[in-house]
């Protein structure tokens, strides 16, 4: 395990990133948090708790935990939310936000302190930035699944979307789609049906600036175009799985 780095990936948006060679070997997998700093810091991913100590201590380089707000994940699992309740009491301001079937499902019982549930397009308003949030039940997987789009940098946060392997670059401008079609057909991690390319490509319609991954790098550039290529590989995988190819 390598120490966590901390990179600015997008204006007041740090990527904070562990690589685990021992997961997913020979090429190893990276887990990242993202940090989205302005008035009312926001904090996307907890971690696994075994990470808690590095990524709190980056995370602490760049502002201080007691300053953190809000904490928001993907869905409820080990490396998106495993440390939930060490960064609540490592940060006593901080509130838990997500979905309301995360919170109804799980977190109103597993959170120390009581979530927040947001409606589907809800908007949290941070300072001068807004994270707005979007179901997207069984995308990639878990019923309770949603991301955050940051508005003002059009940051689209996506969990695990666009998942791959290896230790690259924080932020990349070629493309992401191979590298995560790639490791889909290692790990066979998503939850494909007749709605994933479409909730992906409604994703695409938010024409992100930047597509912040939580395992490998992020993305710069044509996001519109990685995510609408992303829905089509996922349509077409539904085919063949239907046609018992």
């Amino acid at each position: 395990m390598r120490d966590t780095t901390i990179d600015e990936i997008a204006d007041g948006v740090f990527r904070i990133s562990t690589f685990v060679a021992e997961v997913a070997p020979p090429a190893g997998f990276v887990f990242n948090q993202f940090l989205i700093l302005d008035e009312e810091p926001f904090l996307f991913h907890c971690g696994q708790r075994m990470l808690f100590p590095k990524v709190s201590e980056a995370v602490a380089k760049v502002v201080p935990l007691k300053k953190l707000r809000w904490i928001g994940f993907g869905h409820v699992e080990a490396d998106e939310c495993g440390a939930m309740n060490l960064w609540l009491a490592a940060a006593p301001n901080a509130q838990i936000a997500h979905g309301m079937i995360a919170c109804g499902v799980s977190l109103n019982d597993l959170a120390d302190r009581p979530p927040r549930a947001l409606a589907d397009g809800e908007v949290i308003a941070t300072g001068e930035k807004r994270m707005r949030y979007i179901d997207t039940a069984h995308v990639p997987h878990g019923w309770e699944a949603g991301i955050f789009y940051e508005e003002t940098a059009k940051t689209l946060f996506c969990g695990d979307l666009f998942t791959h392997v290896g230790d690259g670059p924080a932020l990349v401008r070629s493309e992401i789609l191979g590298p995560a079609a790639a490791a889909e057909d290692v790990f066979h991690a998503t939850s494909i049906g007749p709605s994933t390319g479409v909730v992906i490509r409604k994703l695409a319609q938010l024409a992100p600036r930047t597509l912040a991954l939580m395992h490998g790098s992020s993305f710069a550039g044509d996001c519109a175009g990685q995510l609408n290529g992303l829905g089509r590989y996922y349509d077409d995988a539904l085919r063949k799985a239907v046609a018992g190819q």
